[in-house]
C-alpha cells in the first residue's frame, strides 16, 4: 500500500479524535431491598496515530465506536459507577493502556440524579428525577498524566434582595435606570479543576468533593451583598479555592436571569417591588475564571464546548 501519511496535496490533517457521543447507562446496585442509582450520560473520544484512516481509508488502528459503546455498558457491570469521576478514569485508563494506536481518551459524563420516594412498604426502591442541576465530568488521560475537569449547568439560584446596580458608565445609549434593591437571579454553569493530576498521588474523594463545592458556591451566592453579578461571581469562585485544597481553578458562566418591576401605575396600584416580568432574552452573560494564586488557567474559555 502507498504511503499515504504525508499526502502531495495542499490539504494535511489536522486534529482529530473519534469515539461514541452520548452513551446512556444507568446502573442499579441492589443493596438487599434497597436500591441505589447512578444514571450517567456517557462520551468517550478517542484520539492518537490516525493519520492513515483519515487519507486512505484503513481502519487497521480503529477500534469500533460500537465497541467503546459496549466497553461503557460492560465497564457499568465490571466495576460499578461510585462516581462519574471514576468511572470515567476507568474508560480512560482502558482505551490508552489497551489500544496502542490510542495515544490520549477524553470521557464527558453528565450525571442525573434521582432522589429516594419514601414509602410506607418494604424495601426502598422507587425513586423520582430531582429538579435539580447536571452534573458534569469530563476526564482526560494521555497514558502518564490526568486532568479532570468537573462542574455543573442548569443550576438556578436567586436573592430577591440584596442586589443593587448603580454607578455605571452612562453614555447617550443608556436607559437602565440604576436598581439600589434589585433582584438578582441566574442560571449557573461552572468547571472546576483538580489538582490531581498522577496516579502516584491519592486520589480526591469525588462525591464528597462535588457536595461541598456545590454547597461552597451556593452559600457565596446567597451570602454575598451584590453589587453586581460579577462580584457575586468572583465570590463564588473564591470561596472554593479556600475551603478546597483538591481544586486549583473555577470558571463560572452565569446569565443574569433579568427581572424588571412592571409598571402599574396606569391601573392606580403601586409596585413595591413585588411583582416583576421575568425576561428570557436578551440576557446579560458575565463569565470568568478563578485561580489558586501562582497556578495558570487551563479550562476553555468557552464552556459550550467544553
Amino acid at each position: 500500500m502507498a504511503d499515504h501519511s504525508h499526502p502531495a496535496r495542499p490539504a494535511v490533517l489536522g486534529q482529530n479524535q473519534y469515539g461514541k457521543a452520548e452513551n446512556r447507562v444507568v446502573k442499579i446496585t441492589r443493596d438487599g431491598a434497597t436500591h441505589h442509582v447512578k444514571d450517567l450520560n456517557v462520551s468517550v473520544s478517542l484520539s492518537g496515530d490516525m493519520e492513515e484512516v483519515h487519507y486512505s481509508g484503513s481502519n487497521a488502528h480503529v477500534l469500533p465506536t460500537d465497541t467503546t459503546k459496549n466497553t461503557v455498558y460492560a465497564f457499568a457491570k465490571q466495576y460499578g459507577i461510585e462516581s462519574a469521576e471514576q468511572f470515567g478514569i476507568h474508560l480512560a485508563r482502558h482505551f490508552v493502556t489497551s489500544q496502542e494506536p490510542i495515544r490520549r481518551a477524553r470521557i464527558r459524563i453528565e450525571e442525573y440524579a434521582w432522589q429516594r420516594i419514601e414509602t410506607s412498604g418494604e424495601g426502598a426502591h422507587s425513586f423520582v428525577r430531582e429538579g435539580r442541576e447536571t452534573r458534569l465530568a469530563q476526564i482526560t488521560y494521555d497514558g502518564g498524566t490526568w486532568e479532570v475537569v468537573s462542574g455543573l449547568k442548569d443550576l438556578v439560584v436567586m436573592n430577591s434582595t440584596d442586589s443593587e446596580f448603580w454607578g455605571y458608565v452612562k453614555d447617550k445609549y443608556t436607559t437602565l435606570p440604576e436598581a439600589h434593591d434589585r433582584i438578582l437571579a441566574t442560571e449557573v454553569s461552572g468547571r472546576w479543576r483538580f489538582n490531581w493530576t498522577e496516579d502516584a498521588r491519592e486520589m480526591p474523594d469525588w462525591e464528597k468533593s462535588y457536595e461541598q463545592i456545590r454547597k461552597h458556591l451556593l452559600q457565596a451566592f446567597a451570602d454575598t451583598y451584590s453589587l453586581s453579578l460579577q462580584q457575586t461571581l468572583y465570590e463564588m469562585g473564591a470561596r472554593i479555592i479556600e475551603h478546597r485544597d483538591e481544586i486549583d481553578e473555577v470558571r463560572f458562566s452565569l446569565p443574569n436571569k433579568h427581572h424588571f418591576l412592571v409598571d402599574l401605575e396606569p391601573f392606580g396600584l403601586k409596585n413595591d417591588n413585588e411583582v416583576y416580568l421575568a425576561a428570557d432574552r436578551p440576557y446579560g452573560l458575565i463569565e470568568a475564571t478563578v485561580l489558586r494564586d501562582g497556578c495558570e488557567a487551563r479550562i476553555p474559555v468557552d464552556l459550550t464546548n467544553l
